[in-house]
């Protein structure tokens, strides 16, 4: 009995601390929304850009930072007005995309 007891604990123990652990993580956010700004950095490497929701109707900020994504800003295949169906990390105040593309194709 003290054996299953002790069992029953520690599986419960764990259980708990996986779900504090997965608490902790960032959250994914699907969203589709038209661009309405982007700004590129000075070296580049990065851009802002804002989303206006369409189901909310709310701008939401994200930081782009993959490469395949910042050519398409530079050589004006994603332009501002674009309807856009992104992926991204929502950690805190910050959202990093994850996947960014026209919802029309590229």
């Amino acid at each position: 009995m003290r054996k299953y007891f002790s069992i029953v604990f520690v599986a419960m123990m764990l259980l708990s601390t996986l779900a504090l652990v997965r608490t902790a993580r960032a959250e994914d956010v699907k969203m589709v929304g038209v661009l309405s700004k982007i700004e590129l950095a000075a070296d580049g490497k990065s851009a802002i850009v804002i989303l206006k929701d369409t189901k909310t109707e709310a701008p939401v900020t994200i930081i782009v930072t993959d490469d395949l994504t910042l050519d398409k800003f530079k050589d004006k295949r994603i332009v501002e007005g674009d309807e856009i169906r992104t992926k991204y990390e929502k950690s805190g105040d910050k959202n990093t995309s994850k996947m960014f593309k026209k919802t029309a194709g590229c």
